[in-house]
């Protein structure tokens, strides 16, 4: 169980009294420290109705102690590696971490922006490496620690919670100097019998989009669940859900292109009625007030809302969910399918042991890379599955 050095005193995370000194550290703007190592690690505080909750710093991970709650592998096993110290960069005083996009949040002329629908879209190119809208959704997931999962929290993790560790998460980001929440459009919970107040929320939220005048138009970053996509007289609606009457639209071409580029996404979608697709988009408002998006990526999760990319990674992850073991789903970011990631990681008494999938007719480069990443961490354990020589192998890891 953690502990946390607040004002002077420690308290464990458990304690009676531990809400009275996290709302005086929070009023004092003072960073609680995790006990797990040394002199403690900084940390944050995060307000949720009425409670407070102590969050990790963006990308500390590393630096916690095994055995402890908040720690993460090494970045370098999933595709965050590849983007640390470009696409991201961390700034240690202020714990906010600066982000490097290939898309654009603004508009010039009439034109629809093309969506992240080529072959290399979502992926790293050149030496300015940046984060690809998907790359983005990859991180907030991530950073929202909506990659973690253990068994106790089975049938506890609702749209809501989605929402707010979202939210939380943009405001640790910056964007060309603004926090990326301020750009950020999740839509809440929707409510019937809360319509109107809903409604006057979201009208707020997207007031910077109703801008007139010459120059760039600013756009929005929309992250939320796709129930459809509807035809429309000219191209389709996209229909997010918890926004009734509010759709997006989108371009025939760009829809097409869209399902080209996340065939995968969509075939894993239609195909499961318990997962959920993710969309992630960029999107202004037209002459006549309709919201237009511009470019749009998807992710699939199952229905504890953790990613997967293949019938492999959903078997997975579906044993992953059965064990109490905390479990950290690994993502690919901007990397391509040929390299191989950490699929998953899990945490069993102080031990990090990461779980690789091998997909069918892998060349021998992807092997070789697999090796290299195995042997440079001698201290991580390794499971592997390697989907041509058959099932899953079992998950008793020791």
């Amino acid at each position: 169980m953690r502990r946390f050095r607040i004002g002077g005193s420690v308290y464990a995370e458990d304690a009676p009294e531990l809400q009275e000194a996290l709302t005086a550290a929070h009023q004092r703007h003072e960073r609680p420290l995790c006990m797990c190592r040394g002199d403690g690690l900084p940390m944050y505080i995060a307000r949720m109705g009425s409670l407070y909750v102590i969050k990790r710093m963006p990308l500390s991970g590393g630096e916690h102690d095994p055995s402890c709650a908040s720690y993460e592998s090494p970045y370098e096993l999933s595709g965050l590696g590849a983007l640390m110290g470009s696409a991201i960069q961390l700034d240690p005083q202020s714990g906010m971490a600066a982000l490097k996009l290939d898309f654009s949040l603004s508009k010039i002329g009439s034109r629809a922006a093309s969506p992240q629908a080529s072959p290399g879209s979502d992926s790293v190119s050149g030496e300015a490496k940046k984060l690809s809208l998907r790359g983005l959704l990859h991180y907030l997931w991530h950073e929202a620690e909506l990659t973690v999962w253990t068994s106790l929290w089975a049938g506890k993790r609702h749209w809501w919670n989605v929402q707010w560790h979202l939210r939380e998460a943009a405001k640790q980001m910056i964007v060309k100097g603004r926090p990326l929440a301020e750009t950020l459009y999740v839509p809440e919970t929707f409510r019937a019998e809360k319509k109107d107040a809903i409604e006057r929320r979201r009208a707020e939220a997207l007031a910077p989009l109703a801008t007139s005048g010459s120059g760039p138009r600013k756009l929005m970053i929309l992250v939320g669940e796709v129930k459809e996509f509807e035809p429309a007289r000219a191209g389709q609606k996209l229909v997010i859900r918890h926004m009734p009457g509010f759709p997006f639209m989108v371009e025939d071409d760009s829809y097409r292109r869209l399902r080209t580029r996340f065939e995968r996404e969509f075939s894993l979608w239609e195909a499961d009625d318990r997962s959920h697709l993710m969309g992630i988009a960029t999107f202004g408002v037209n002459a006549a007030g309709l919201a237009v998006i511009e470019e749009i990526a998807v992710m699939v999760v199952n229905e504890n809302w953790i990613p997967y990319d293949s019938v492999h990674e959903r078997k997975l992850v579906d044993a992953l969910a059965r064990m109490r073991d905390k479990s950290i789903k690994g993502l690919r970011y901007n990397l391509p399918a040929e390299q191989p990631i950490a699929n998953a990681m899990v945490q069993r008494l102080g031990q990090s042991i990461a779980l690789y999938i091998v997909p069918a007719g892998v060349d021998d480069k992807f092997e070789l890379m697999l090796n290299d990443m195995i042997e440079a961490r001698p201290q991580i354990g390794s499971w592997i599955w390697r989907v041509s020589e058959g099932e899953m192998p079992s998950l008793q890891l020791s």
